[in-house]
C-alpha cells in the first residue's frame, strides 16, 4: 500500500513539473493553450518578450496591457510561471 502511495505521489509531481509553462519560454501555440490566453493576448506577451524576458510577475503585469493581478492568478492556477515562479499576490497597499 505504501509503495502505491509513493508511486502516486511521484507521478503527480512529474505531471505538475511537466504542466508548468514559463512565459519567458512558451511558444505562441503553448500560450494559446492556456485558459484565458487567446491569440490577442499571446501576441501581446510575445511582443513584450521580444523586448526582454519578464523578470517577475510584476514586470509581466506592468508590461502586458490588459493583464492584472486577477488574470495573473488565473494563469498561475493553470500552471503558468515567470522564471519558474508561480504568481504571488502583492501585499495589500503595494502596487504591482
Amino acid at each position: 500500500m505504501f509503495k502505491k502511495f509513493l508511486i502516486l505521489i511521484s507521478l503527480l509531481c512529474a505531471v505538475a513539473s511537466v504542466a508548468a509553462l514559463d512565459l519567458n519560454k512558451a511558444s505562441e501555440a503553448e500560450l494559446d493553450s492556456i485558459k484565458g490566453i487567446g491569440p490577442d493576448t499571446s501576441g501581446k506577451i510575445l511582443a513584450e518578450r521580444k523586448k526582454g524576458n519578464f523578470k517577475d510577475w510584476n514586470d509581466f503585469i506592468t508590461r502586458v496591457k490588459g493583464i492584472g493581478q486577477k488574470k495573473s492568478a488565473d494563469f498561475s492556477k493553470e500552471g503558468v510561471t515567470v522564471n519558474g515562479a508561480a504568481y504571488q499576490p502583492a501585499a495589500p497597499g503595494s502596487k504591482p
